[in-house]
């Protein structure tokens, strides 16, 4: 008499048992490693997100009770003179940027680098003088904080962040996306170059792509262009907007957390994260339009012989606009 187990169909029917049970489990695991993932996805997504990203941020310079949209953020993005292996230098250049990620839109204040400033301890001087004499005094990190507080204390707007790069930073920056394209708003010629092969070069108003060192020049020139600072100052947007848009285009997004994670080295200093820098980036991935969304201002001063409390004598100075200053303010950087 034959064993029930020798009989094939019965044999075959619990092989098959035993398979579905293996891929039942081997599914269940699939399943759960999947739902883990999504979690984690949805959690890192969550936090990233600019609204819990962006809220009850702590201020370094200004009015800590100023109620901030989530969201919302205002940097001064610092452009430093420093030399290499120089560890103070003065403030080649400011811009105090409002970012609402919620509404996309980044509004940009450019203020002259002679600009005249309070500077607490010392009184009124130029604005580019804070950085360097505080950093002469208290070290580099207390320059940084001071001159972010003497723009505060002019524009009445509190500041959340800084970052401050310099000549070689920008540089690697832009080379790093593989240059970008600057609309020129009229010709410029370099006139003090930093690399001296730069010297009375010439470039036509247009659509042009350049390199970093290219880019790095024409955004310091100031002495050739209309309206000097303010003449540099439509160079600084036009450079922006060039990087703006060539780190969002499609091949570069995928791009984002690697060049959060490499920007510190193109920067001196910043107290933004990496997870800051790529929550910025990628709220704005799916809808970001430079043109239309990047806004720069300008607050016209007037050129005048002041005391100057550092110097201890006259020194030329600009002296901003205050009602315009304070218009330009409340309507573009307090939402």
């Amino acid at each position: 008499m034959r064993n029930i187990d020798d009989n094939p169909s019965r044999s075959n029917v619990r092989k098959s048992k035993k398979r579905h049970k293996v891929l039942r489990n081997v599914l269940l695991v699939l399943v759960l490693l999947v739902a883990i993932a999504a979690g984690f996805t949805a959690y890192e997504i969550h936090r990233l997100s600019p609204d819990n990203r962006f809220s009850n941020l702590k201020v370094i310079g200004g009015d800590g009770n100023v109620k901030q949209a989530p969201g919302a953020f205002n940097l001064l993005l610092i452009g430093s003179d420093a030399r290499k292996g120089e560890s103070i230098g003065h403030t080649d250049s400011m811009v105090l940027i409002h970012a609402n990620l919620k509404n996309h839109t980044y509004d940009m204040l450019s203020i002259p680098r002679d600009t005249r400033v309070y500077m607490d301890g010392y009184g009124y001087t130029k604005l580019t003088s804070v950085q360097y004499v505080s950093q002469s005094k208290n070290g580099t990190q207390q320059g940084i904080l001071d001159a972010v507080k003497a723009v505060s204390k002019l524009t009445g707007v509190p500041i959340n962040f800084y970052a401050e790069t310099n000549y070689w930073g920008l540089q690697d920056m832009v080379n790093s996306i593989g240059g970008i394209e600057m609309n020129l708003p009229f010709k410029v010629t370099l006139t003090h170059p930093w690399n001296g092969a730069f010297a009375g070069r010439t470039y036509q108003p247009g659509l042009q792509s350049f390199d970093g060192q290219t880019v790095t020049e024409l955004v310091h020139e100031r002495y050739s262009l209309p309206g000097t600072d303010y003449g540099r100052q439509q160079l600084q947007e036009a450079a922006l907007i060039g990087i703006a848009k060539k780190v969002m285009q499609p091949a570069n997004v995928t791009k984002l957390p690697a060049l959060s994670n490499s920007l510190p080295k193109f920067l001196i200093a910043t107290n933004m994260s990496s997870e800051d820098m790529l929550s910025v980036g990628l709220s704005a991935k799916s809808s970001f339009h430079p043109e239309q969304q990047i806004h720069y201002r300008q607050v016209k001063g007037t050129n005048a012989v002041m005391y100057d409390d550092v110097l201890k004598a006259n020194n030329d100075e600009i002296i901003l606009d205050s009602s315009q200053l304070q218009s330009v303010i409340k309507k573009y950087f307090q939402n």
